[in-house]
């Protein structure tokens, strides 16, 4: 172990041992839901503090290493907190925070209609303790657990509601994932009957001797499973209908963890335990062009924002996957920073699309229009992240996308070269689609959005007419219409149930008219929650103009810390750097791991 960092040693565990306390004492507070939303913005709180403090003793001082009960290596579970893992951990944790706070104000806005507090808080930091014990793990195995955990998290948090649309996305879910697990559960397998151990600085020493055919298979194994969670094509099929479906801060947190969980396993596995493959080299940098391309064409061609940003996701990963590829510090640099750039402006984008369903009522560019006008702060909180994830410069997205390709460039490779062309090509694509989300949401107005004779129906609604449930008071469902349409009848209508606005469309008589933007929730003496809508051309002053605050203020501070990574770009780039060096080299790694051990057997 490093000089001066015992004390640190002894904090390595917090970041996973503090959620899943917290997750207990919140589900003992389960009546008191104040203090439940208290207790878990604290305990995830603490643990962005930690590891700030991990990152910065990790750059300093090199990697720190912590043998739980002090068991000599492989008996011990091995933690490690290197560049790499402190970076992760200090930006996943950073936004699951900001995202949690999200939650709990849109909580309060909706009155916790369709996402009980009781479950989600504790399962919420369960899902924090999983992503952190990932990306801290020294050992495969414990690297398995970590993923188990936040899968099972994932699979209720997904379904949360009860809504048959996130049923049957669940189960998609569930099923392609319990898949990536027995595939992941096939490698380790492999990897023990192969080196005898699993604790990954002396499985990276005992590959060398494997035999070149059995450590191909198992790396082509262990490649799968990581290359499903992380949705890299093509095995990417199951992510834009799973997750679109999902409440907004779930959806969120989901597209800035969950998949990058997959993309770290890659990069660790292949800087530390398959270094020099050049046919698994080939076949990343293939499904790094395809991942680009295949999502960036899929976003394109979708109406749903939701889908929109889904695809941008999986096509992002192909990025990352270019830089892993390449094998050299230039493109595993890149890959570290693009990845730390992606988890914050993908969960913004996801943020803000929930801000966009309860302003305009629907999250497809088919029926929004008139949102700049409405709400100029929602306008300004879509498009600087959207700009960011087109790489506009001097945002910290093409600071990353530079990075990449200069990576690219000095490769010099044919198939290097490909891979430069599709990056550019795939940043282009990618910015025409948030760009058509700005003009035909925020930048048309509300009276020019086309008016279709049938018109679509809500999930929530065919939900409903599956189990012969009936429609608030005054909906037909032969009739309805879109926001902005010309002519309605004017009125106020009441008593319609909160987060969806285009129940009102179809209310009798009102066929082809929604309420005027935006909508407001209102909390009458008794409780109740209701939605309250003033229809276009109607007198009234109860519609209001401000977004919810605590959701707004959560997706600001996310947008700020897009922005921040802009600013910073110079000292981030330069510790992604370090983390690349160290990554390629593997030594700095290897030896704290052992260091640890002879530390460990010196104390008894």
């Amino acid at each position: 172990m490093n000089p001066g960092s015992s004390l640190l040693a002894t904090l390595i565990p917090l970041p996973v041992l503090l959620p899943l306390l917290g997750a207990g004492a919140t589900l003992v507070l389960s009546r008191r839901p104040t203090l439940q939303r208290a207790l878990s913005v604290a305990v995830l709180a603490v643990v962005v503090v930690i590891a700030a403090m991990l990152l910065v003793a990790a750059v300093q001082n090199g990697p720190i290493v912590v043998t739980l009960g002090s068991w000599p290596v492989p008996l011990g579970i091995t933690l490690v907190v290197d560049p790499l893992s402190a970076l992760m951990l200090l930006t996943s944790m950073s936004v699951t925070l900001a995202v949690l706070v999200y939650a709990i104000g849109q909580g309060v806005y909706d009155r916790d209609e369709a996402t009980p507090i009781t479950i989600f808080h504790p399962t919420y930091l369960v899902l924090a303790a999983g992503v952190a014990n990932a990306f801290l793990s020294g050992d495969l195995f414990n690297l398995y657990v970590g993923f188990e955990v936040l899968l099972m998290a994932s699979y209720v948090l997904l379904t949360l509601g009860g809504s048959r649309s996130r049923v049957r996305a669940g189960i998609t879910y569930v099923v392609v994932n319990v898949v990536s697990s027995l595939v992941f559960l096939v490698g380790i397998a492999l990897v023990y009957a192969a080196v005898g151990t699993l604790n990954l600085a002396q499985i990276s020493l005992r590959m060398e001797t494997v035999p070149p055919g059995t450590a191909l298979a198992i790396h082509l194994v262990l490649l799968t499973a990581f290359g499903i969670k992380a949705a890299v094509f093509p095995l990417s099929a199951w992510l834009p209908d799973s997750y679109p479906t999902a409440a907004a801060p779930v959806t969120a947190v989901f597209a800035g963890l969950l998949t990058k969980v997959g993309v770290y396993s890659i990069i660790r596995t292949e800087t530390l335990i398959f270094p020099d493959s050049e046919v698994t080299r080939t076949i990343l940098l293939v499904a790094a062009g395809l991942t680009m391309l295949v999502g960036a064409l899929g976003a394109i061609a979708q109406a749903d924002i939701k889908r929109i940003l889904s695809f941008t996701l999986v096509s992002h990963i192909g990025y990352m996957i270019f830089g892993v590829a390449l094998a050299t510090p230039l493109g595993v640099a890149g890959a570290v920073f693009y990845v730390v750039h992606h988890i914050t402006v993908q969960a913004t984008l996801f943020c803000v699309v929930g801000l966009i369903e309860g302003v305009g009522g629907s999250t497809s560019v088919t029926r929004l229009g008139g949102l700049m006008k409405a709400s100029p702060v929602l306008a300004v909180l879509w498009f600087v992240p959207a700009i960011n994830l087109g790489g506009i410069p001097p945002l910290s997205g093409f600071v990353g996308k530079l990075g990449l390709v200069q990576a690219g460039v000095v490769d010099g490779s044919a198939l290097a070269w490909i891979l430069v062309v599709v990056s550019v090509l795939t940043s282009l694509l990618t910015l025409y689609a948030v760009t058509k989300v700005w003009v035909l949401a925020f930048w048309r107005p509300a009276d020019q959005i086309p008016v279709s004779e049938e018109p679509a129906q809500d999930e929530d609604e065919e939900d409903a007419e599956e189990d012969g449930a009936e429609l608030p008071e005054g909906r037909d469902r032969a009739t309805g219409g879109l926001p902005g349409a010309p002519t309605p009848r004017s009125g106020v209508l009441t008593q319609v149930r909160p987060g969806t606005a285009r129940t009102i469309a179809g209310a009798d008589g009102n066929s082809g008219a929604e309420v005027d933007w935006p909508v407001a929730r209102l909390a009458p003496a008794d409780g109740a929650s209701v939605l309250s809508g003033r229809l276009l051309g109607a007198p009234g002053d109860r519609v209001s103009r401000r977004l919810p605050k605590v959701m707004a203020g959560a997706t600001g501070a996310l947008v700020a810390l897009g922005l921040s990574l802009t600013v910073v770009a110079g000292p981030l780039y330069a510790v992604a750097d370090q983390a690349a060096d160290d990554l390629v080299a593997r030594t700095p790694y290897i030896q704290a791991v052992f260091a640890q051990t002879v530390d460990d057997r010196v104390a008894r």
